[in-house]
């Protein structure tokens, strides 16, 4: 039977605020870039990837194609937070983020210098997959480690947030992979920009390392993890569980349901910078440069939603905003695509700038909520198991699913009952969760 525990009090080690601003912003850059690196290769997706990568057969065969070799990323993340969340509940937060990070900078400048099937063959999308696989793995391995520096170095009071500056992440990397491809799309010709104006937003995935450096050098490890770590070398060490048997022996309902309150989230943000990207340009005839230009407006709006919420959580609690934004969501699904198919590009921004801010409602208390599920020794691993299942069962197929869904309806009201079906899913999980909390 699953009994997780509440909420874990911050210790007296709680560093001075200097300290604590300067692992923050690491944590939030960490974050930034990792997500950037990750988001580059959806939009690259939805452009050119399926053409220069899976030439056979019809455009639409080439976009599900590449949608797959997207969602291989998600089916990988678990892996990195499984492998990741043992170390880092055993050997420290920092560390992983290091080595999550040195991962994706790899990656993601491996993916811009690979050659296209046109010059190597039927190797161009094995070794695109692998890379992707590798970007999924460090992605998965990133977010417990970027989110536990943050809330495990916060002050009373303000986890929430202070775990916010991790989830500022994604939309700071959605609007940099947005900007970063405008530009290459504003100076280049088309048959430059197919040639090689793509590979740009790839190649900047060498700053990365240079952040994994800085971290590796200049932060500290968690005073939570600290405290954790010595109550740990007070046992035997035959008496010591690994963290991942431990959460799957007696918090996997937690790490389930955690995931099912998740899923809408993520499904519905990659439906809305990856699905409709494709869906507006190749169904709907609109041009890309101008829909790339409202998805980074968009994404900027949640740089103030997103503090908002959690600010709101640490007052109002965590499960209450949550909840809302998960409501608005089911709530918004059919007006988000009626306003879609109007083909305008101001019924396209008002559609999914409402749906935005519902995202960003829930988003932001997410990296809190998600902490205070699990004691310190078993936090990483469970708070990222949590997540990754969510970017799984939502994230990694959403795109694929809505080419398919469109595919054979014929209509996009069949991607709004899809997304609707996931916020059932999330508030049946939320309300447990809930209950659970107020037995505790």
């Amino acid at each position: 039977m699953d009994t997780a525990p509440s909420a874990q009090p911050l210790t007296s080690t709680t560093p001075a605020a200097p300290n604590r601003r300067r692992v923050a912003t690491a944590a939030a850059l960490a974050s930034a870039v990792e997500w950037y690196d990750y988001f580059v290769f959806g939009i690259a997706a939805a452009l050119v990837l399926g053409d220069l990568y899976f030439p056979a057969g019809s455009s639409t065969a080439g976009v599900l194609a590449s949608f797959a070799t997207f969602a291989v990323g998600f089916l990988a993340r678990p892996l990195g937070g499984i492998v990741a969340g043992q170390l880092g509940d055993k050997r420290g937060r920092k560390p992983m983020l290091v080595l999550a990070l040195t991962l994706m900078g790899v990656a993601t400048t491996g993916i811009g210098l690979l050659p296209t099937y046109e010059t190597i063959g039927v190797a161009a999308p094995i070794l695109l997959v692998l890379l992707r696989i590798a970007q999924g793995v460090a992605v998965g391995a990133q977010w417990g480690g970027a989110m536990l520096l943050a809330t495990e170095y916060a002050p009373e009071g303000k986890r929430g947030i202070y775990g916010s500056v991790v989830q500022l992440g994604v939309p700071i990397g959605v609007v940099t992979a947005n900007t970063v491809f405008l530009l290459a799309g504003a100076f280049t010709s088309d048959a430059a920009f197919t040639a090689w104006g793509w590979r740009v937003p790839f190649l900047v995935g060498l700053f990365v390392l240079a952040l994994a450096w800085y971290i590796h050098t200049r932060v500290e490890e968690t005073p939570e993890f600290r405290e954790a770590e010595r109550a740990l070398a007070e046992k035997e060490k035959g008496e010591q569980a690994s963290p991942l048997r431990t959460i799957l022996r007696s918090h996997l309902g937690t790490v389930l349901l955690a995931g099912g309150s998740f899923a809408v989230n993520t499904a519905t943000f990659y439906i809305l910078i990856t699905g409709v990207l494709d869906y507006t340009t190749r169904e709907l005839d609109m041009d890309k440069g101008p829909v790339l230009t409202v998805s980074l407006c968009v994404s900027l709006t949640q740089l103030v939603l997103i503090p908002v919420s959690a600010a709101l959580s640490d007052r109002l609690g965590r499960i209450r905003i949550y909840a809302l934004g998960a409501i608005g969501i089911a709530l918004w699904a059919v007006p988000l695509f009626l306003l879609i198919d109007t083909g305008s590009l101001l019924w396209l921004a008002v559609g999914t700038f409402v749906a935005s801010c519902f995202l960003s409602i829930m988003y932001g208390p997410q990296a809190a909520l998600f902490a205070e599920l699990f004691t310190p020794e078993m936090r990483y691993t469970g708070a990222s198991l949590g997540y990754q299942i969510a970017a799984v069962a939502g994230g990694g197929l959403a795109p694929f699913m809505m080419v398919l869904l469109l595919e054979a309806t014929d209509t996009s009201m069949s991607v709004s009952a899809y997304i609707i079906a996931l916020s059932v899913i999330a508030l049946i999980s939320i309300k447990i969760l809930a209950t659970r909390a107020r037995s505790r």
